[in-house]
Protein backbone atom coordinates (compact mmCIF):
# COMPACT_ATOMS: atom_id res chain seq x y z
CA UNK A 1 0.00 0.00 0.00
CA UNK A 2 1.06 3.80 -0.44
CA UNK A 3 1.78 5.98 2.48
CA UNK A 4 -1.84 8.28 0.92
CA UNK A 5 -3.53 4.56 1.36
CA UNK A 6 -1.99 4.07 4.53
CA UNK A 7 -2.95 7.29 6.25
CA UNK A 8 -6.28 7.20 4.94
CA UNK A 9 -6.66 3.69 6.11
CA UNK A 10 -5.10 4.96 10.02
CA UNK A 11 -7.49 8.63 9.68
CA UNK A 12 -10.96 6.00 8.58
CA UNK A 13 -9.73 3.88 11.55
CA UNK A 14 -9.79 6.54 13.89
CA UNK A 15 -13.43 7.90 12.54
CA UNK A 16 -14.89 4.42 12.96
CA UNK A 17 -13.74 4.62 16.72
CA UNK A 18 -15.48 7.99 17.28
CA UNK A 19 -18.33 6.82 15.65
CA UNK A 20 -18.72 3.96 17.64
CA UNK A 21 -17.27 5.45 20.55
CA UNK A 22 -19.64 4.24 23.28
CA UNK A 23 -18.20 0.22 21.99
CA UNK A 24 -14.87 1.82 21.34
CA UNK A 25 -15.24 2.77 25.11
CA UNK A 26 -16.70 -1.09 25.83
CA UNK A 27 -13.97 -2.31 24.33
CA UNK A 28 -11.40 -0.55 25.71
CA UNK A 29 -12.72 -1.06 28.74
CA UNK A 30 -12.93 -4.80 28.79
CA UNK A 31 -9.22 -5.19 27.76
CA UNK A 32 -8.21 -2.56 30.35
CA UNK A 33 -10.20 -5.06 32.57
CA UNK A 34 -8.64 -7.72 30.85
CA UNK A 35 -4.82 -7.16 30.83
CA UNK A 36 -5.12 -5.55 34.33
CA UNK A 37 -6.09 -8.58 35.73
CA UNK A 38 -3.35 -10.03 33.67
CA UNK A 39 -0.94 -7.92 35.35
CA UNK A 40 -2.37 -8.38 38.09
CA UNK A 41 -1.78 -11.99 38.14
CA UNK A 42 1.67 -11.74 36.59
CA UNK A 43 3.27 -10.14 39.01
CA UNK A 44 1.50 -12.53 41.65
CA UNK A 45 2.99 -15.14 39.49
CA UNK A 46 6.37 -13.93 39.91
CA UNK A 47 6.16 -12.96 43.18
CA UNK A 48 5.26 -16.10 44.02
CA UNK A 49 7.32 -18.30 42.44
CA UNK A 50 9.91 -16.28 43.65
CA UNK A 51 8.92 -17.04 47.16
CA UNK A 52 8.28 -20.66 46.04
CA UNK A 53 12.03 -20.94 44.74
CA UNK A 54 13.34 -19.38 47.99
CA UNK A 55 10.83 -21.99 50.10
CA UNK A 56 12.30 -24.59 47.91
CA UNK A 57 16.05 -23.95 48.74
CA UNK A 58 15.33 -24.54 52.15
CA UNK A 59 13.86 -27.80 51.65
CA UNK A 60 16.95 -29.94 51.79
CA UNK A 61 17.96 -33.74 51.38
CA UNK A 62 20.24 -35.30 53.59
CA UNK A 63 22.54 -37.74 52.10
CA UNK A 64 24.71 -39.86 54.98
CA UNK A 65 27.15 -42.70 53.85
CA UNK A 66 28.45 -46.04 55.10
CA UNK A 67 30.41 -46.18 58.16
CA UNK A 68 34.03 -46.35 57.50
CA UNK A 69 34.04 -44.77 53.84
CA UNK A 70 37.05 -43.00 52.97
CA UNK A 71 36.97 -39.56 52.05
CA UNK A 72 37.91 -39.24 48.06
CA UNK A 73 34.75 -41.79 47.90
CA UNK A 74 32.78 -39.31 49.72
CA UNK A 75 34.56 -37.04 47.29
CA UNK A 76 33.41 -39.36 44.19
CA UNK A 77 29.31 -39.43 45.45
CA UNK A 78 29.82 -35.55 45.86
CA UNK A 79 31.00 -35.51 41.79
CA UNK A 80 28.02 -37.58 40.80
CA UNK A 81 25.45 -35.60 42.65
CA UNK A 82 26.77 -32.26 40.93
CA UNK A 83 26.18 -33.77 37.57
CA UNK A 84 22.31 -33.99 37.96
CA UNK A 85 20.43 -31.29 36.28
CA UNK A 86 18.11 -30.44 39.47
CA UNK A 87 20.87 -30.03 41.35
CA UNK A 88 20.72 -26.62 43.26
CA UNK A 89 23.16 -26.08 45.80
CA UNK A 90 25.78 -29.03 47.54
CA UNK A 91 27.63 -28.78 50.86
CA UNK A 92 29.05 -31.24 52.89
CA UNK A 93 28.29 -31.25 56.47
CA UNK A 94 31.21 -32.61 58.55
CA UNK A 95 30.77 -34.83 61.86
CA UNK A 96 32.04 -31.57 63.72
CA UNK A 97 29.22 -29.04 62.11
CA UNK A 98 26.36 -31.87 62.74
CA UNK A 99 27.83 -32.44 66.39
CA UNK A 100 27.98 -28.51 66.79
CA UNK A 101 24.18 -27.64 64.70
CA UNK A 102 22.45 -30.72 67.35
CA UNK A 103 23.94 -29.26 70.85
CA UNK A 104 23.16 -25.46 69.93
CA UNK A 105 18.91 -27.10 69.04
CA UNK A 106 18.86 -29.60 71.65
CA UNK A 107 20.91 -28.26 74.86
CA UNK A 108 20.17 -25.20 77.03
CA UNK A 109 24.15 -24.56 77.03
CA UNK A 110 25.68 -26.30 73.94
CA UNK A 111 29.24 -25.26 74.64
CA UNK A 112 28.55 -27.23 78.16
CA UNK A 113 27.09 -29.94 76.56
CA UNK A 114 29.97 -30.32 73.78
CA UNK A 115 32.79 -29.73 76.38
CA UNK A 116 31.32 -32.65 78.60
CA UNK A 117 31.61 -35.33 75.48
CA UNK A 118 35.24 -34.00 74.72
CA UNK A 119 36.30 -35.75 71.58
CA UNK A 120 34.18 -37.80 71.85
CA UNK A 121 31.75 -37.01 69.49
CA UNK A 122 28.57 -38.88 69.28
CA UNK A 123 27.84 -37.81 65.60
CA UNK A 124 30.72 -39.26 64.39
CA UNK A 125 29.83 -41.46 62.02
CA UNK A 126 27.08 -38.31 60.46
CA UNK A 127 29.00 -36.58 58.10
CA UNK A 128 26.55 -36.34 55.28
CA UNK A 129 26.07 -33.93 52.01
CA UNK A 130 23.15 -31.28 52.37
CA UNK A 131 21.62 -30.74 49.35
CA UNK A 132 19.00 -28.33 47.76
CA UNK A 133 16.92 -28.66 44.55
CA UNK A 134 15.92 -26.34 41.81
CA UNK A 135 13.09 -28.57 41.24
CA UNK A 136 11.18 -30.34 43.85
CA UNK A 137 8.90 -31.67 41.86
CA UNK A 138 11.08 -33.82 40.55
CA UNK A 139 12.24 -34.99 44.20
CA UNK A 140 11.36 -38.36 44.01
CA UNK A 141 13.56 -39.34 40.48
CA UNK A 142 16.89 -37.63 42.41
CA UNK A 143 16.25 -39.51 46.01
CA UNK A 144 16.06 -42.84 43.80
CA UNK A 145 18.92 -41.79 41.72
CA UNK A 146 21.31 -41.24 44.53
CA UNK A 147 19.83 -44.27 47.08
CA UNK A 148 21.86 -46.76 44.03
CA UNK A 149 25.31 -45.14 44.35
CA UNK A 150 27.18 -47.39 45.94
CA UNK A 151 28.49 -45.69 49.59
CA UNK A 152 25.60 -44.24 50.26
CA UNK A 153 24.05 -45.28 53.59
CA UNK A 154 20.65 -43.58 53.47
CA UNK A 155 18.97 -40.70 52.39
CA UNK A 156 16.43 -38.19 54.22
CA UNK A 157 13.82 -36.02 52.38
CA UNK A 158 10.81 -34.31 52.28
CA UNK A 159 8.40 -35.71 50.06
CA UNK A 160 5.51 -34.59 51.73
CA UNK A 161 6.62 -31.41 51.64
CA UNK A 162 7.86 -31.13 48.35
CA UNK A 163 4.65 -32.58 46.88
CA UNK A 164 2.67 -30.03 48.29
CA UNK A 165 4.95 -27.11 46.65
CA UNK A 166 4.55 -28.40 43.51
CA UNK A 167 0.76 -29.28 43.76
CA UNK A 168 0.26 -25.60 45.04
CA UNK A 169 2.35 -23.82 42.46
CA UNK A 170 0.74 -25.56 39.65
CA UNK A 171 -2.85 -25.25 40.68
CA UNK A 172 -2.22 -21.58 41.03
CA UNK A 173 -0.72 -21.27 37.41
CA UNK A 174 -3.36 -23.06 36.56
CA UNK A 175 -6.27 -21.18 37.62
CA UNK A 176 -4.47 -17.57 36.36
CA UNK A 177 -4.24 -18.91 33.30
CA UNK A 178 -8.06 -19.94 32.89
CA UNK A 179 -9.17 -16.57 34.37
CA UNK A 180 -7.49 -14.98 31.65
CA UNK A 181 -8.03 -16.52 28.82
CA UNK A 182 -12.02 -16.07 29.65
CA UNK A 183 -11.06 -12.88 29.95
CA UNK A 184 -9.13 -12.67 26.19
CA UNK A 185 -12.13 -14.11 24.74
CA UNK A 186 -14.72 -11.89 26.07
CA UNK A 187 -12.00 -8.68 24.65
CA UNK A 188 -11.86 -10.33 21.30
CA UNK A 189 -15.86 -10.76 21.36
CA UNK A 190 -16.49 -6.94 22.40
CA UNK A 191 -14.03 -5.99 19.60
CA UNK A 192 -15.63 -8.05 17.37
CA UNK A 193 -19.24 -6.23 17.63
CA UNK A 194 -17.14 -2.70 17.96
CA UNK A 195 -15.77 -3.61 13.70
CA UNK A 196 -18.95 -5.07 13.38
CA UNK A 197 -21.02 -2.05 13.53
CA UNK A 198 -18.81 0.00 12.22
CA UNK A 199 -19.14 -2.11 8.91
CA UNK A 200 -23.18 -2.14 8.80
CA UNK A 201 -22.68 1.56 9.20
CA UNK A 202 -20.27 2.40 6.63
CA UNK A 203 -21.81 -0.84 4.42
CA UNK A 204 -22.97 1.43 1.48
CA UNK A 205 -19.44 3.63 1.09
CA UNK A 206 -18.14 0.00 1.06
CA UNK A 207 -20.11 -1.07 -1.84
CA UNK A 208 -19.48 1.98 -3.67
CA UNK A 209 -15.49 1.56 -3.05
CA UNK A 210 -15.67 -2.05 -4.72
CA UNK A 211 -17.55 -1.03 -7.18
CA UNK A 212 -14.91 1.64 -8.30
CA UNK A 213 -12.22 -1.19 -7.97
CA UNK A 214 -10.93 -0.83 -4.53
CA UNK A 215 -8.91 -4.13 -3.01
CA UNK A 216 -10.35 -6.23 -0.33
CA UNK A 217 -7.16 -4.72 1.63
CA UNK A 218 -7.67 -1.56 1.33
CA UNK A 219 -11.51 -2.28 2.57
CA UNK A 220 -10.50 -3.93 5.76
CA UNK A 221 -7.35 -1.71 6.28
CA UNK A 222 -9.34 0.76 8.57
CA UNK A 223 -11.06 -2.00 10.37
CA UNK A 224 -7.86 -3.79 11.15
CA UNK A 225 -6.14 0.00 12.14
CA UNK A 226 -9.52 0.65 14.37
CA UNK A 227 -8.85 -3.05 16.33
CA UNK A 228 -5.47 -2.53 16.80
CA UNK A 229 -5.78 1.18 18.41
CA UNK A 230 -8.09 0.19 20.56
CA UNK A 231 -6.09 -2.78 21.79
CA UNK A 232 -2.81 -0.24 22.30
CA UNK A 233 -4.87 2.21 24.38
CA UNK A 234 -6.14 -0.84 26.27
CA UNK A 235 -2.85 -2.19 26.82
CA UNK A 236 -0.80 1.05 28.34
CA UNK A 237 -3.35 2.39 30.63
CA UNK A 238 -3.90 -0.49 32.93
CA UNK A 239 0.38 -0.78 32.90
CA UNK A 240 0.83 2.66 34.03
CA UNK A 241 -2.08 2.07 36.68
CA UNK A 242 -0.25 -1.10 38.00
CA UNK A 243 3.34 0.22 37.74
CA UNK A 244 2.12 2.93 40.55
CA UNK A 245 -0.35 0.55 42.25
CA UNK A 246 2.67 -2.17 42.85
CA UNK A 247 4.89 0.34 43.73
CA UNK A 248 2.86 1.63 46.41
CA UNK A 249 1.50 -2.01 47.63
CA UNK A 250 5.24 -3.04 47.89
CA UNK A 251 6.33 0.08 49.99
CA UNK A 252 3.69 -0.14 52.02
CA UNK A 253 4.08 -4.48 52.57
CA UNK A 254 7.82 -3.66 53.28
CA UNK A 255 7.37 -0.75 55.50
CA UNK A 256 4.66 -2.44 57.72
CA UNK A 257 5.80 -6.18 57.41
CA UNK A 258 9.33 -5.74 57.52
CA UNK A 259 9.83 -9.64 58.55
CA UNK A 260 8.44 -10.63 55.27
CA UNK A 261 11.07 -9.51 53.29
CA UNK A 262 13.36 -12.58 55.19
CA UNK A 263 10.34 -15.09 53.47
CA UNK A 264 9.58 -14.01 50.49
CA UNK A 265 11.52 -12.32 48.17
CA UNK A 266 9.77 -9.55 46.29
CA UNK A 267 10.79 -8.39 42.42
CA UNK A 268 12.04 -4.90 42.53
CA UNK A 269 9.27 -3.33 40.07
CA UNK A 270 12.01 -2.54 37.12
CA UNK A 271 12.85 -5.79 36.87
CA UNK A 272 9.05 -6.97 36.73
CA UNK A 273 7.77 -4.40 34.43
CA UNK A 274 10.41 -4.84 31.74
CA UNK A 275 8.88 -8.04 30.88
CA UNK A 276 5.62 -7.18 31.69
CA UNK A 277 5.48 -4.02 29.25
CA UNK A 278 6.07 -5.44 26.52
CA UNK A 279 4.33 -8.73 26.81
CA UNK A 280 0.95 -6.48 27.75
CA UNK A 281 1.36 -4.35 24.81
CA UNK A 282 1.92 -7.10 22.36
CA UNK A 283 -0.97 -8.94 23.49
CA UNK A 284 -3.48 -5.21 23.69
CA UNK A 285 -2.58 -4.95 19.66
CA UNK A 286 -2.47 -8.96 19.41
CA UNK A 287 -6.59 -9.10 20.90
CA UNK A 288 -7.37 -6.15 18.82
CA UNK A 289 -5.56 -7.51 15.12
CA UNK A 290 -7.12 -10.84 16.05
CA UNK A 291 -10.85 -9.44 16.65
CA UNK A 292 -10.77 -7.16 13.83
CA UNK A 293 -9.17 -9.45 11.50
CA UNK A 294 -11.41 -12.21 11.86
CA UNK A 295 -14.43 -9.88 11.74
CA UNK A 296 -13.72 -7.99 8.51
CA UNK A 297 -13.11 -11.85 7.25
CA UNK A 298 -16.52 -12.68 8.45
CA UNK A 299 -18.47 -9.61 7.72
CA UNK A 300 -16.70 -7.36 4.89
CA UNK A 301 -18.36 -9.92 1.92
CA UNK A 302 -19.77 -6.63 -0.08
Amino acid sequence: MRISSVWYSFRQGIKNIRRNILFSLASIGTIVACLFLFGLFYAMIVNFSAAMKSIESNVTISVFFDEGLDSERKDLIGEQIKTRPEVDTLDFISAEDAWKTFSEANYDDPEAARAAFGDDNPLKDSESYSISLNDVSRQADFVNFVQGIDGVRKVVSSEYTADNLSALNTLFNIVSICIIGILFLVSIFLISNTITIGITVRREEIKIMKLIGATNAFTRAPFIVEGIVIGLIGSIIPVIMLYYIYRMALDYVVGRFAILQNVFAFIPPRDLFMTLIPISLAIGVGIGFIGSWATTRKHLKV
